[in-house]
């Protein structure tokens, strides 16, 4: 369920009445049984978030190191995934990664020691992907039309992949912005889609975590609706990424 009610005044017509909110609930993430990180989400696309998240966290590779994902709990509110086989090399990642994650999960790792773990696991591009300017603007259009909860609720953010011919190959919402981004990311790997040749749009601001989910993933291209942040540039010229704030009003601003 992604929505549901709750009474609201609206004024000044001192009317109460239902409105239509967007559900948040905690998911746990467990891998081989042992609890790695909990983040606050919206229900729904729970496996895509998984996958995504632990590929962007510098967990795993890929969707391939991933042989079974399940809720354990009626709620769903539990996810417990198994490695494949010959994966167990990334166990001192998981080891690292469940000291840091707790600490701030709901934003990425932190810290310069993460920080170099994530850059370490990037793949430097010869050079930096072109941009057109007019096909964002459409792109973000396109967007819009796929945030039917963000409609009835105002209160989701929304991330999309798009392929170099401008088509939408995939898009998710979320409470969280780093969790629709992880949503797109683990959906576009489980179908096994080439993401260096992708253009992610993201409806939030460019921190940090979002264009570092996107550079661990290969993607070459992010543009937000709103403003970066100094480090989210530099991470984006040194792996030599185009990045692009302020997309919205047919305008849009680069930065790298």
């Amino acid at each position: 369920m992604r929505t549901t009610t709750r009474p609201v005044t609206r004024f000044p017509q001192r009317t109460t009445s239902p409105d239509a909110v967007v559900v948040e609930e905690p998911m746990e993430i467990r891998v081989e049984g042992r609890a790695m990180a909990v983040t606050m989400r919206t229900p729904g696309d729970d496996f895509d978030l998984v996958t995504g998240f632990l590929v962007t966290e510098a967990v795993i590779d890929g969707a391939d190191d991933l042989s079974a994902m399940q809720h354990v709990t009626d709620d769903h509110n539990i996810v417990d995934v198994r490695l494949a086989a010959g994966v167990q090399a990334h166990q001192d990642a998981i080891d690292r990664a469940t000291r840091e994650l707790y600490a701030n999960s709901s934003c990425g790792l932190c810290g310069k020691a993460s920080i170099d773990r994530v850059v370490q696991r990037t793949k430097q591009r010869a050079v930096v992907p072109c941009v057109n300017e007019d096909a964002l603007l459409r792109m973000a259009v396109v967007m819009r039309s796929h945030q039917p909860t963000f409609d009835e609720t105002g209160g989701l953010h929304a991330a999309a992949l798009f392929d170099s011919q401008e088509q939408c190959l995939v898009a998710r919402e979320d409470v969280g912005r780093h969790n629709a981004v992880d949503k797109v990311i683990g959906a576009a790997m489980r179908e096994g889609f080439d993401l260096a040749q992708t253009t992610l749009i993201v409806t939030s601001r460019a921190g940090f975590e979002i264009v570092q989910k996107a550079a661990v993933a290969g993607i070459g291209v992010v543009a937000v609706v709103g403003a970066p942040t100094s480090l989210a540039i530099d991470l984006a010229v040194s792996n030599r990424m185009a990045l692009v704030g302020f997309l919205r009003d047919a305008r849009l601003n680069r930065y790298a």
